[in-house]
């Protein structure tokens, strides 16, 4: 363990009065509500006013709006902050020259360390999904736990929560190798993809890191047993318990006789070591979830909780935010959100709307980073014609320059039928101008897309 872990870990068990620079981000907010019921003093600022950032106020922590060197009081020991935060920031800048810093994937490794079972769960696609899965058939058993989401979880209305066992499920993220901070003791390995390029440059090397995260895991990995990715990363691992599951009769947990039949439903059977064990029903669709159910099924049975459980937390699961999000229908047209930004996530999730029994499903995506976008330019064009019509936004580049001179038209030129407007209001005027009753809109993105289904929706309110 580097020298960096080894003193957060120590301060950890020193300090009291700790303050948090972004404490209204989805990932900092649950973070610091943990470290509350912990017994931390907990101090934060953010530059926006957030239900999260409010959520954390009443949680007892003393928040502050806008960011300034004055809001780190004299008896703080210990600064955590979010790499969203840009070069300059004045309370960082202070902070650093101050006050022992963290980035928060560093704080998130000492909390894995803190649980005796903590369950990582990582993958290039389906983390916050089966991060929500395990945690809701935790708490579907009573076993009570801790957790770190990517998104909002509607049985807990928040992103993440603290519990008094030692169970703690954790999303862990490869971006950055963020994930490397951890040492989880249960490793649910999802799938390995080419993604997030602009900082692995190549799969191998973000096979690397998977094996790294496989290795700092201290006992077991669940793994995808039917992504050849994840089993090349795998192999020579010999001083961990190994479970692999997944549809091909070679791994140890099975998912047979599948059904999908359209709608907010599937389900399957799970077997054992070729031995029937319970049928797990679903309330969401996608056969991409059978995968991502059955992972949490395993890591909830590893943790202690009883079958049964698993399988009525796995079913009264209705998703967690921005993942095949439901927000409702309205006119006849049912509205969706995503949020798949990746073309292997784009092509799951446009291949379960399309098999759903809608008239027609409209994809409105947003292409985020200018990297991704170019380097994966012939895939998301690819996946962008699997539904009826195609509405494709200006690229949103997040904390990257368009060095490159990729355009939003770029990829629209290479999808026959696609749509490219570059305002959501131009995509609001011109999705609902044309859709029909029986239609579905799913708007899918990592950025701020919600925006346009939040927008149509509140248009179609006012106007009924």
């Amino acid at each position: 363990m580097n020298e960096a872990l080894t003193n957060i870990d120590e301060l950890l068990k020193k300090v009291k009065n700790v303050h948090f620079i972004g404490i209204g981000g989805s990932g900092m907010c649950p973070i610091a509500e943990i470290m509350i019921s912990l017994g931390y003093r907990i101090t934060g600022s953010d530059n926006n006013d957030t239900e999260t950032f409010r959520r954390i106020e009443k949680e007892g922590a003393k928040v502050y709006l806008g960011q300034v060197k004055e809001n780190i009081s004299p008896d703080t020991e210990l600064v955590v902050y979010t790499n969203a935060i840009l070069a300059g920031n004045e309370e960082l800048e202070y902070a650093k020259a101050n006050y022992p810093c963290f980035e928060r994937a560093e704080i998130l490794g000492a909390m894995s360390r803190i649980f005796s079972n903590c369950i990582g769960v990582c993958g290039t696609h389906g983390k916050t999904t089966t991060t929500s899965m395990i945690t809701q058939a935790l708490l579907t058993a009573g076993l009570d736990p801790s957790a770190v989401i990517g998104g909002k979880l509607p049985v807990i209305d928040a992103y993440g929560r603290f519990g008094k066992s030692q169970n703690f499920v954790c999303e862990s993220c490869e971006f950055n190798n963020t994930f490397l901070k951890m040492n989880p003791d249960i490793a649910v390995i999802l799938n390995i993809d080419e993604d997030h390029l602009d900082f692995f440059k190549n799969l191998d090397n973000i096979k690397k890191s998977f094996r790294t995260f496989a290795d700092k895991t201290t006992k077991t990995i669940i793994y995808n047993g039917d992504d050849q990715n994840t089993v090349d990363t795998l192999k020579g691992i010999t001083n961990k318990k190994l479970i692999s599951v997944g549809r091909n009769d070679k791994n140890e947990w099975v998912a047979k006789n599948i059904d999908v039949p359209g709608g907010f439903k599937s389900s399957y059977d799970v077997y054992h070591n070729g031995e029937f064990v319970t049928k797990v029903e679903l309330s969401i669709p996608g056969e991409h979830n059978i995968l991502n159910s059955l992972c949490a099924f395993v890591a909830a049975y590893e943790s202690g909780a009883e079958i049964d459980k698993i399988c009525k937390g796995l079913k009264e699961f209705g998703g967690a935010a921005r993942r095949f999000e439901h927000l409702g229908v309205y006119r006849g047209i049912t509205f969706v959100d995503d949020y798949a930004h990746h073309p292997t996530e784009l092509k799951v999730t446009l291949e379960a709307a399309m098999k759903m029994g809608y008239k027609r499903v409209w994809a409105v995506h947003q292409p985020f980073t200018f990297t991704r976008t170019s380097l994966l330019l012939d895939d998301f064009a690819k996946v962008l014609q699997i539904p009826d019509k195609c509405v494709i936004s200006a690229i949103m580049g997040s904390r990257e320059v368009n060095t490159i001179g990729i355009k939003a038209k770029d990829l629209a030129d290479k999808v026959p039928g696609s749509v490219q407007l570059d305002t959501f209001e131009e995509i609001c005027d011109y999705v609902l101008k044309n859709a029909q009753e029986g239609d579905m809109v799913i708007t899918l993105g990592c950025g701020d897309v919600y925006k346009v289904a939040r927008m149509m929706i509140n248009r179609l309110k006012e106007n009924s």
